[in-house]
């Protein structure tokens, strides 16, 4: 027997198989049990997402001998002629290659007769938006007022390019790109199915290599097993695809969790030797990044068991500003690729960004950010975080020396309940500093500190809960005791270290001004050369 390609072999036959597309089996379902037909459909979506599949499917919901439903037989004569390809009143027609308006008049002239086997004839026209416009204009009576035994199916990659008076004609359908995920499953199912050994990373690079066409990611699937000898592995697929496999990807995860450059150049180099795309393993990476991300605050969000645990030991060895800040890095790289001297020199030097750039918190050391000690060749290890994944990541603690001061600073503003001194004393940057620079210190009972937001600040709360619980653990950290934090909203007592800061600043360019304006040079040339005084550049040094 010949073979038969996985396309065609598991192409469904009934709604029930159809993946991917409930909305769509849902309404044509509703409208075949209760006899609400329609005589014309339109179906639009990528290629590869069913359009014909579901035409067919119709065609025999329509035709069964059993009766019009959405359930057909697939047993008797009219279902196994329209699986067949080979129903006098089923015809599939490609606008592509007949695209005329005599053709079009000729398929119009044929209509008219009643079906030969069937209850209806069906018309199937796919990419019908590559029709000439006489032979829309051709067809806009028949598909108005057809027949009582005459239902146009038309397909389409393309809908902008339909007239509005065709659409207004049609009941429209809009189908969806499958979700990598539901590929992954489908290819697993078709390979348990055909005896075919398998692994599940590969599948996964084969869904997102099919970017949403079911039919694409079937076709991949064959190739992979001719590639494979009878096998998907993740090594062949990878190798067929020209893929950045699964290894590269945490091997430079590993590597920026040990601030490890050697690692990184290593894999880059290895990377080279197989002439795989620096290109795609960036647009890897950051997807990667994002699903660590993405495990690291709502890890039931990942559906897959085995590949949440492996992300939830990867959420464990980074903050969150580290995981984003190496996203928008990945993300930039990509875009710059083309710009550098060549593209193993622009991955190479976004593996070492990485490295070089990362939230930290400020050393009285005084160290240099990239400077690995003993010149080994090796950066300072980022910052992890220790906490369980989807819990608010800290930062490592400072030297003892410098805690030693912190913890004294923190403990003394706590005691005079100065909320601006306690936000200065525990040297809070970035998004942490600027989110506790609108609070209120209003009182504190026990290990519960009662802060307070402007009821117009309420924004900064809902949206940054997880750094608040990171200042909540840098000052459990910091007294060595437990403190939790409470917010209410209203109006403000007194004023919030962001404001107070504002007045300063006011106050020191206040001054700033009142010294240029005293100071004799600055006035002679005011007076000489009609100069005026830009007070809001004003500072003092």
């Amino acid at each position: 027997m010949s073979y038969q390609v996985l396309a065609r072999k598991w192409r469904p036959k009934s709604f029930d198989t159809l993946i991917g597309q409930e909305h769509v089996v849902r309404a044509l379902s509703h409208a075949l049990d209760t006899k609400r037909l329609h005589h014309a459909w339109l179906f639009t979506g990528t290629r590869g997402v069913g359009k014909t599949t579901i035409s067919r499917i119709l065609a025999k919901a329509l035709n069964c001998e059993q009766g019009v439903s959405a359930t057909p037989c697939g047993q008797c004569e009219a279902c196994r002629a329209i699986d067949s390809d080979r129903f006098p009143d089923y015809v599939e027609m490609d606008a592509a290659s007949t695209r005329g308006v005599d053709d079009m008049t000729a398929l119009l002239d044929r209509a008219v007769y009643a079906p030969v086997a069937g209850r209806y004839k069906v018309y199937m026209i796919d990419e019908v938006h590559m029709l000439t416009g006489h032979a829309f204009n051709a067809m806009l009576k028949t598909l108005e007022e057809p027949p009582e035994h005459m239902k146009f199916i038309l397909a389409t990659t393309d809908p902008q390019k339909i007239p509005v008076t065709v659409l207004s004609r049609c009941l429209q359908f809009n189908l969806k790109q499958m979700p990598p995920g539901r590929i992954t499953e489908h290819l697993a199912h078709i390979l348990e199915a055909e005896e075919i050994p398998f692994e599940p990373g590969a599948l996964r690079h084969l869904a997102h290599a099919a970017r949403g066409s079911m039919r694409d990611a079937l076709s991949l699937l064959d190739q992979a097993i001719a590639h494979g000898a009878g096998r998907v592995f993740e090594e062949q697929v990878t190798n067929m695809l020209g893929a950045v496999g699964e290894d590269h990807l945490y091997a430079i995860l590993d590597a920026l969790a040990e601030g490890n450059a050697d690692t990184l150049l290593t894999v880059a180099d290895d990377m080279e030797s197989r002439s795989l795309s620096f290109e795609a393993a960036l647009q890897a990476l950051a997807t990667l990044l994002a699903r660590v991300a993405l495990a690291q605050f709502v890890p039931n969000a990942i559906a897959e068991e085995s590949e949440r645990a492996r992300l939830l030991a990867q959420a464990e060895r980074f903050d969150a500003e580290t995981l984003q800040l190496a996203y928008q890095i990945a993300i930039h790289g990509r875009d710059e690729l083309p710009l550098a001297p060549d593209e193993y020199t622009g991955f190479t030097m976004c593996l070492l960004r990485l490295l070089a750039f990362r939230p930290e918190q400020p050393s009285a050391s005084g160290s240099s950010p990239t400077s690995g000690g003993s010149g080994s060749g090796k950066a300072r290890p980022l910052p992890t975080k220790t906490a369980t994944p989807g819990t608010p990541a800290t930062l490592p603690s400072p030297a003892p020396e410098a805690a030693t001061d912190i913890k004294a600073a923190v403990t003394a503003a706590f005691e005079r309940a100065d909320w601006r001194e306690v936000v200065r004393a525990l040297r809070l940057t970035g998004l942490a500093r600027e989110c506790a620079q609108h609070c209120e210190w209003v009182k504190c009972e026990g290990d519960r500190l009662y802060l307070r937001l402007s009821d117009a600040q309420r924004h900064i709360l809902d949206m940054n809960r997880a750094v608040f619980a990171r200042i909540e653990g840098d000052l459990t950290r910091t007294l060595g005791r437990p403190i939790r934090l409470d917010f209410e909203t209203g109006a403000i007592a007194g004023q919030t270290p962001a404001q107070l800061d504002e007045l300063d600043r006011r106050e020191q360019q206040a001054q700033a001004v009142a010294a240029l304006e005293s100071d004799p040079f600055v006035r002679e040339l005011i007076e000489r050369f009609d100069a005026s005084l830009s007070e809001s550049t004003a500072k003092l040094l």
